[in-house]
């Protein structure tokens, strides 16, 4: 295993989290809002896989990622909805349990075709 990549994937992934907090709280939370949903993230862990695994793999976890794209959408609109009646830790808690909920029905989705 090659330390050095693994630490630049790990500072990547990591600067992208600092950048997102820095703009909320410095800009504008809707320029963090942006680079939170920037497909950045994505397209390094497509590119970072197409080097090490190839293009069959690359491809299934874009389609993949496509897919699972729509449990986080939903676990932010539930979130921005229980933020509006609750605190913090229990609205994570509500959006991540139906975040994992579906998850699961669209794993078991997939599964089947």
């Amino acid at each position: 295993m090659n330390y050095s990549y693994l630490a630049l994937k790990f500072l990547l992934g990591g600067g992208i989290i600092v950048g997102v907090t820095f703009l909320a709280e410095q800009a504008d939370p809707k320029y963090g809002g942006i680079l939170a949903a920037a497909p950045i993230t994505t397209t390094l862990a497509i590119l970072f896989t197409y080097s090490e695994a190839g293009q069959a793999t690359a491809q299934q976890l874009v389609m993949d990622a496509f897919w699972f794209v729509i449990p986080t959408m939903l676990f932010l609109l539930v979130l921005y909805l229980l933020l509006t009646r609750y605190p913090l830790t229990p609205s994570l808690g509500g959006a991540l349990a139906v975040w994992i909920g579906a998850v699961l029905l669209v794993n078991r989705v997939l599964a089947a075709g």
